[in-house]
């Protein structure tokens, strides 16, 4: 065996093998691969996986996988040239009911926006891809051509014939037993049959990603859940059919099923039954531990649903059930990237089939070049917040998402439970003025307040009311607390903000280092800049306060935050020259917005806050009551205001001081709903949404952030090549013709009248003090002048939009400065 590679992966199954093919491609072939069990088909989810492939995907990174694993699986089988692997025969996702066909119109509209190609078909077009099929009762389906069907075992065979071409050697039944961290990288992997070092090592362990995660030091929350798959026998109206598969595979989501042909029988999967979790570390130690005995009332359930659907299999035989075990993990999605207490150890975890080949593509892309090749944040192995690590969460949000699966899911669904987990010192006020919480990191997060009903019969404006899809997880509330932090103030809870000390003599240095924006400011000043990827793509937004020659206090989403952190910590210097320290949950905030904002701070506090005295962008250490706080004047309301800081001990007093300061000013506790659409008329961008690694900072409009002139930055070089050639697209604001179209993002904006998808909506939402329906969209130059003309689609119609000057309200920051 070797002793050496540049890269060792773990793990011999579709996403391990992938990622060799992919890094043989770039031209690295010094790589191991090593697997516990037999190769290829081996002991994980790749060999009992029924091969389903449907590209379609609300997030669009997760989509664009799945379109690269198709290209990866037709390019492998045409190169090795061992067989027939893959039957691309178009998928359908049929609808019994409206609300499912509303559902796959929504489709239709990420689908346009991806690139993906799809369409929305009748019932007898359903009919003649599938004859077999009732369709009697369907609106309809969406139908992607392109959507496959593979045998995963053979895709293994090929993609491996190809990379062991390229000099990558394969080692079957050589279990990994530890991993050697040394400074904080991974360096090498221990075998029964010997140590290997390594450059880099893939964690692509499937189902045991917990157990190789936690050899370098990662708790992953994932977990193999058992799902039943169910094979018939062969049906009389299949007689004679040469083909593997012809029929597009199917899915019937509003009975959990889904379907596919095998020959001259047929197969169907059910997510109907109860989750069945199985920890990783208690999988069976046998040559079928990935496969679990179906149980005969799963079964019963499942069938009876198939035949409903498929009457033909009402006298064909069951020849194969089991519970095959799949990943899930904590919030339903991959687990992808590489952790700062592990260097050099990147992991790609929880993949399915679907997008194993495209995960692997941007690990090899991510080695090779640096950057993944499109942004992955959702897939982020550093999103977790502390409590994803306990098993109880774990297992509670594994079920759920197992549940959940099929389910028609609003944008702005919130989960159940397990809830509540963090919550900011002042959390019993919020309830008492009736909070509707969102969730986020496990923070609860006010949304609107139903103490603020009085405001709807008090305000003399009158904006559209939602109904339907656009009313869920909405208020009106909102636009009655949007309008009083115009016209007043309004108290924001920012308690889930993240917040991080940068210290020590190379702070500024480093700062300098990993900022667009210039750091060397005085003492007191607060800087909005980003962090960007080598590319110049915008890792994060964030503000950046120096309280000290040496000290600088760092201010990002509480979401985000320890993607942020972890970014940080991945290029700090290990000199001991800078101490990055997560503060977060010492200190809690407020935001204090609106134009009475400093009538209210001043009233209860001896410090001078006149504009003279505490200008626009700093910050100052004082006191608000009895309270000790340090206040940031910022205000992403686009308002007079500040950010207001004090120890988590403090939260309450805070809280109370305000809000009873606050009564003769006309304050009211303000929600998250407002804060979005007061920050949509200003132009405020979404890091998420807005932005994120896919767009750079000129395109986004930031580029009042960006200092070339500083000195060297991580993304300066990019992001000079990109100023020196201009930009293809830019962030715009659009205007709807209609004020009463309510858009939730992501939804295509089209050339008038044509099908050209000029781009997709970033942010939307009303704007309550400009009475418009708001949205943004990157377009391309060509169609980003102001005043030109677009069209959105939404469930099957198209809303006219017009582009405008940005921002809408209070262009010249008049508001915010006075």
């Amino acid at each position: 065996m070797k002793t050496h590679a540049r890269v060792v992966i773990i793990g011999g199954g579709i996403v391990g093998v992938s990622t060799a093919y992919h890094l043989a491609r770039l031209g690295w072939g010094d790589v191991v691969v090593l697997d516990q069990g037999p190769l290829f088909k081996n002991l994980g989810s790749t060999s009992h996986a029924p091969g389903l492939m449907f590209q379609h995907n609300n997030s669009k990174a997760v989509c664009q996988l799945a379109m690269w694993s198709v290209e990866t699986y037709l390019a492998a089988e045409r190169e090795a040239d061992i067989g027939r692997t893959v039957f691309q025969t178009g998928s359908l996702e049929i609808a019994h009911t409206a609300a499912r066909w509303q559902e796959l119109k929504r489709k239709l509209g990420n689908a346009l926006a991806w690139g993906l190609d799809a369409r929305l078909i009748g019932p007898d077009e359903v009919k003649r891809l599938v004859p077999i099929m009732k369709t009697d009762d369907l609106y309809g389906a969406f139908y992607v051509p392109t959507d496959c069907d593979v045998r995963g075992v053979k895709v293994v065979e090929s993609l491996a014939k190809i990379a062991s071409a390229a000099g990558t050697q394969f080692y079957a039944n050589t279990p990994v037993t530890g991993i050697e961290i040394k400074n904080g990288r991974a360096v090498a992997v221990q075998t029964p049959a010997g140590r290997i070092r390594a450059e880099y090592i893939v964690a692509a362990g499937g189902l045991w990603g917990p157990v190789v995660g936690r050899m370098a030091g990662l708790n992953l929350p994932m977990t193999p859940c058992q799902h039943l798959y169910v094979k018939t026998g062969p049906l009389a109206e299949l007689a004679g059919e040469t083909e593997e598969v012809r029929h597009p595979i199917i899915r019937d989501q509003d009975r959990d099923m889904y379907y596919r042909q095998h020959g001259q029988g047929y197969g169907f999967g059910s997510y109907a039954h109860d989750p069945l979790i199985v920890f990783a570390d208690d999988l069976r130690a046998d040559d079928h531990p990935a496969l679990y005995p179906a149980l005969d009332e799963h079964t019963e359930s499942a069938w009876s649903r198939a035949v409903e659907r498929f009457p033909a299999l009402a006298n064909a035989p069951i020849i194969e059930r089991f519970n095959g075990c799949f990943s899930f993990t904590a919030d339903g999605q991959t687990i992808f990237g590489e952790a700062p207490q592990a260097r050099h150890f990147i992991v790609a975890q929880a993949v399915w089939v679907t997008h194993a080949g495209g995960t692997a593509r941007a690990v090899a892309n991510l080695l090779v070049h640096g950057d993944p090749g499109l942004d992955l944040r959702e897939l982020d192995v550093n999103r977790f917040q502390p409590h994803a690590g306990s098993r109880a969460y774990l297992k509670a949000r594994a079920e759920r998402q197992y549940i959940e699966v099929y389910d028609i899911l609003h944008p702005q669904q919130q989960m159940e439970s397990p809830r509540p987990l963090r919550v900011p010192p002042y959390y019993a006020r919020l309830k008492e003025l009736g909070a509707f919480f969102f969730e986020s990191g496990g923070w609860e997060r006010p949304m609107w307040f139903a103490a603020n009903e009085k405001l709807l019969y008090a305000s003399a404006v009158d904006w559209p009311v939602r109904s339907g899809w656009a009313a869920r997880y909405w208020s009106p509330l909102i636009g009655a607390e949007h309008l009083a932090v115009r016209e007043r103030v309004g108290l924001f809870d920012l308690g889930h903000f993240f917040k991080i000390e940068v210290s020590g003599p190379g702070a500024l240095a480093f700062l300098q280092t990993m900022t667009a924006n210039q750091m060397d400011q005085p003492v007191g000043r607060a800087t909005y800049t980003a962090m960007l990827t080598p590319g110049g793509g915008i890792k994060c937004d964030l503000t950046v306060t120096r309280l000290a020659e040496d000290v600088f206090w760092v201010v990002t989403g509480g979401g985000t935050g320890p993607m942020d952190l972890a970014w940080l910590q991945k290029h700090a210097p290990t000199d001991g020259s800078v101490h990055i320290a997560n503060v977060s949950s010492a200190w809690t905030t407020l935001g204090v917005w609106g134009p009475r904002a400093r009538d209210l701070v001043q009233s209860v506090s001896y410090e001078d806050w006149s504009n003279a005295a505490f200008p626009y962008l700093t910050a100052r250490d004082l006191f608000i009551g009895h309270v000790p706080v340090r206040a940031v004047r910022l205000s992403y309301a686009g308002e007079l205001g500040w950010e207001v800081y004090t120890p988590s001990e403090y939260g309450l007093a805070l809280w109370d001081t305000l809000w009873e300061a606050g009564q003769p000013f006309g304050v009211i506790a303000a929600g998250g709903g407002a804060f979005d659409s007061l920050r949509l008329e200003k132009g405020y961008r979404a890091w998420g949404a807005d932005i994120h690694t896919d767009y750079n900072p000129y395109e986004a409009g930031l580029g009042f952030a960006v200092r070339l002139n500083k000195g060297d930055f991580l993304g300066k070089a990019a992001l000079e090549k990109i100023r020196a050639e201009g930009v293809r697209r830019r962030l715009c604001a659009l205007v709807l013709d209609d004020p009463r179209v309510a858009l939730m993002g992501k939804e295509p904006v089209l050339t008038p009248g044509a099908e050209t998808v000029l781009g997709y909506v970033t942010s939307a939402n009303y704007g309550y003090s400009v009475r418009k329906s708001l949205a943004y969209a990157y377009l391309p130059v060509t169609h980003a002048a102001e005043g030109a003309r677009v069209e959105v689609y939404s469930f099957g119609d198209r809303f006219p939009a017009t582009v405008a000057k940005e921002p809408l309200f209070d262009p010249r920051n008049e508001r915010l400065k006075v």
